[in-house]
């Protein structure tokens, strides 16, 4: 997982965006967010190992201002940048197979 971190923390920071910190991608399975936890900023080689049969959410939330500080709205669950920029969320399904990472939730 640390090389999934890694990798979106690499090309984001290098475009001058921010990474909302203690939020990331999660497991699938059958209740919300479950384990393991896909860090937006990680370490290569470290983490939990991708093994076949695993499928996880990958998704990054970008902060234009570049802040990776955050808070959350009225209503407990919305998140909202701490510098006030924009920000924007995307999120991707993908499964690991045998036969290497099928991305669910292409069109």
């Amino acid at each position: 997982m640390g090389d999934i971190g890694h990798a979106i923390a690499t090309e984001a920071r290098a475009a001058g965006y921010g990474l909302t910190a203690d939020h990331g991608g999660h497991g699938i399975g059958r209740t919300m967010h479950e384990a393991p936890d896909v860090l937006n900023d990680g370490r290569p080689g470290r983490g939990f190992r991708l093994v076949p049969g695993l499928v996880i959410a990958i998704e990054p939330m970008l902060v234009r201002g570049g802040s990776d500080g955050y808070a959350h709205g009225d209503d407990g669950w919305t998140v909202l940048s701490d510098d006030g920029t924009r920000a924007a969320h995307c999120e991707h399904t993908v499964a690991v197979t045998e036969d290497g990472p099928v991305v669910l939730t292409l069109p």
